[in-house]
């Protein structure tokens, strides 16, 4: 298959980013460390809101800021054949540092508000840096997947969130000029978020395309966080994370065509306040052993809430968000941080043994990343690990 260039001119930075603005589009982003965020308002124009720094011990866009932004423009590349990643990590970071702080004349006078950028690397890359680093290995293959030769893996990911609409497609076309030739980009993918919800505790989470409440469970706490989303070794990785990015198209008038009960069987949720089956809370989770008095379990035992629990799988928490998509088909953009592969695709496996909603879902791009430790300007991204 040829490879196309997709590399923006200016015609196309200007015919992407007035696309966009015109459509309106809007999406969910950066995880909240603290689980699904508190109920709150419309967020403000992009004009009042906080920037976020883009420096430190960790990269944005994992866990700040707080409240996610609305908007999420994933970019996934590949690395020219000759091209040096240190070099090339290194612009992109002090690209990100620019654009944050407003500096970047690509911005083209936009305000950067809570503009985040967040770099992965692919496994190609880590491999080549150590084999036996986390992040060297890549997904396996998995049912219900139907992923063209350029929507697998790649060597790097470009996570761009903002609350403002115009600055994704502005930031994303900055640092795709900056990469120039050194990159060739694969597949790109825009999202959205649907309106928060409250479930309960004080939190809040938004629902998905098919009505339910979603990305509920996951590392809430800082000691979560410390245990199963952050790297802590060896020491070039540390602070980093993986991430996993897929694309799923759903089956709409089929998960819509069946009755309230059955949907919340599929789930093992109520469709409306995102309550186990099993009662309590929505942030309480599920009690997988209530039966009802003739024994049959409340949760049923192809429920997505049995099939994924981190308790059931034997592994730890994933952060992660699901966002809306409606081309090239309506769906889900699934983004899920961890500090173990394993974490991701032990539940994956065991899901697609038996899990109801997965015969709802169609994968149609995948790949994995190390998110790269923080950088700051002593220490370039990824100058631990391409230095």
């Amino acid at each position: 298959m040829r490879r196309v260039d997709h590399r923006p001119s200016r015609r196309a930075f200007l015919d992407v980013t007035g696309a966009l603005a015109a459509a309106g589009l809007t999406a969910g982003c950066t995880p909240d460390p603290a689980g699904p965020r508190p109920a709150a308002t419309a967020a403000p124009a992009a004009a009042t809101t906080a920037a976020v720094p883009a420096t430190g011990r960790y990269q944005a866009g994992v866990t700040l800021p707080r409240p996610a932004q609305h908007n999420l423009l994933a970019v996934v590349a590949d690395l020219a054949a000759g091209a040096a990643v240190g070099p090339l990590l290194a612009e992109l970071g002090d690209t990100i540092r620019a654009l944050t702080a407003g500096t970047d004349r690509r911005l083209l006078g936009l305000s950067p508000g809570d503009l985040t950028v967040t770099v992965g690397v692919g496994p190609r890359l880590v491999r080549a840096a150590g084999a036996s680093l986390p992040g060297a290995a890549g997904l396996p293959r998995f049912s219900r997947e139907r992923i063209a030769p350029r929507e697998r893996g790649g060597d790097l990911l470009l996570q761009i969130c903002a609350s403002d609409a115009l600055l994704v497609p502005v930031a994303a076309a900055a640092l795709l000029d900056q990469a120039g030739d050194r990159v060739r980009e694969r597949w790109r993918q825009s999202a959205r978020r649907g309106a928060d919800v409250p479930v309960g505790e004080g939190l809040a989470a938004p629902r998905n395309l098919l009505g339910f409440i979603d990305g509920i469970v996951g590392p809430h706490t800082a000691a979560e966080q410390r245990r199963d989303l952050w790297l802590s070794g060896p020491p070039e990785v540390a602070g980093g994370t993986l991430a996993v990015v897929r694309r799923m198209e759903l089956d709409l008038p089929r998960f819509a065509a069946l009755s309230v009960a059955e949907q919340e069987a599929v789930f093992g949720r109520r469709r409306a306040s995102g309550v186990p089956l099993s009662g309590g809370t929505a942030a309480s989770g599920p009690e997988l052993g209530a039966r009802t008095p003739d024994g049959r379990y409340l949760v049923p035992v192809d429920a997505h809430v049995r099939r994924a629990h981190a308790t059931a799988v034997g592994v730890g928490l994933m952060l992660r968000r699901s966002y809306s998509i409606d081309e090239p088909a309506p769906g889900l953009l699934f983004i899920s941080f961890q500090n173990d592969l394993r974490t991701f695709t032990a539940t994956l496996t065991r899901m697609d043994a038996s899990d109801a909603l997965l015969s709802f879902t169609t994968t149609t791009a995948s790949a994995s990343f190390l998110v790269l430790p923080g950088f700051d300007r002593r220490h370039p991204l990824g100058s631990r690990l391409f230095g």
